[in-house]
């Protein structure tokens, strides 16, 4: 009987496991140079607007340095 108990149960745990969805976390979902620039410089606006056109700047350019060519070239 407690054989089966425990056996249920971990059979429980395996279907909750497996039926819930992993959403991401705000942070996660939006991270970049916005937040980078927030968490390095949390009291300094001006530093953190400078760290935040230089980092676009270099995601601009990487992006460019590595975009597929494709049909409409975008």
């Amino acid at each position: 009987m407690l054989k089966k108990v425990f056996l249920a149960a971990a059979a429980s745990l395996i279907l909750a496991g497996a039926t819930m969805t992993a959403a991401p976390a705000p942070a996660q979902a939006f991270s970049g140079c916005h937040k980078a620039a927030k968490a390095m410089y949390p009291h300094d606006r001006k530093a953190r607007r400078a760290y935040e056109k230089d980092c676009k700047a270099k995601h601009k350019a990487y992006k460019k340095a590595h975009r597929k060519h494709h049909l409409f070239g975008k």
